[in-house]
């Protein structure tokens, strides 16, 4: 019987996170993370797991969204264009 939804140790998520860095398809990370974790004589993570996990390693990496208020901030002080500030309003 294979288990069900097994917790993922951090050795397969430090691959995950590391595989997160390139700007592939989700689905060549889920690949490369299940040979990695037969290789390591885990159970592969599911499709679902591997797309949620390379989500959030990804929003970590670009950091917090970026507010109007920084903006327009750096539209006053000239640090960005005042049309920044307008596709900013547009979201």
């Amino acid at each position: 019987m294979r288990p069900i939804a097994p917790r993922i140790p951090q050795r397969l998520l430090d691959v995950v996170d590391r595989l997160a860095s390139r700007r592939v398809a989700i689905a060549e990370i889920n690949r490369e993370v299940g040979a990695a974790a037969e290789r390591m004589g885990l159970p592969r993570p599911s499709y679902e797991q591997v797309r949620r996990l390379v989500h959030e390693a990804r929003a970590i990496r670009s950091g917090p969204p970026t507010t109007t208020a920084d903006v327009a901030l750096d539209a006053l002080v000239g640090a960005r264009p005042l049309t920044a500030l307008y596709d900013q309003l547009a979201k």
